[in-house]
């Protein structure tokens, strides 16, 4: 993110700690639907047994030319990763979440582009890194988050954890 940032201005950067991969955005949930989406997620996890994800490459949504969220990739672990965010997928629709109907694509979000215009700078910063590879990370749950938008931007907190397996 620091060798992007001069690359992209107004861009809002999301905060070392609040780095995740969103397997579902449930939107608004009503406190007592909670429990329900607890019990989903916990029975989705179940089946799998905990992995490891590679975080590399740079790219952006909708186009690397005109980004409107700045991503890193994933490429080991994207199977796993995918059969997950399936498998709540299927745990949630019978509570009243609607499928996606995007398909799914993990990623780490970086950033969020606050206006959407051309930055031919940025488009090579993603092309020059398309294969960086940025670290691993040992997936042994998932959690369900809350999060509170502020000026300063979201601010996470952690409903429940499922461990895998």
């Amino acid at each position: 993110m620091e060798r992007l940032r001069p690359l992209a201005a107004g861009v809002a950067w999301i905060a070392a700690d609040n780095l995740h991969v969103t397997l579902k955005f449930l939107g608004g949930v009503e406190p007592p639907k909670v429990e329900l989406v607890q019990s989903a997620v916990a029975r989705a996890v179940r089946g799998t047994a905990p992995f490891d994800l590679v975080v590399t490459g740079l790219g952006a949504f909708p186009s690397a030319t005109r980004p409107r969220v700045i991503w890193a990739g994933i490429t080991a672990g994207r199977g796993e990763l995918t059969g997950l965010a399936a498998s709540i997928e299927h745990e949630l629709a019978p509570i009243g979440f609607a499928p996606e109907d995007r398909p799914f694509s993990p990623h780490v979000t970086l950033g969020r582009v606050r206006e959407t215009r051309r930055n031919e700078r940025l488009a090579e910063a993603f092309e020059t890194g398309t294969a960086e590879r940025f670290g691993t990370i040992r997936v042994e749950h998932v959690s369900l988050m809350r999060s509170d938008l502020s000026p300063r931007g979201a601010r996470y907190s952690e409903l429940s954890a499922h461990l895998l397996g």
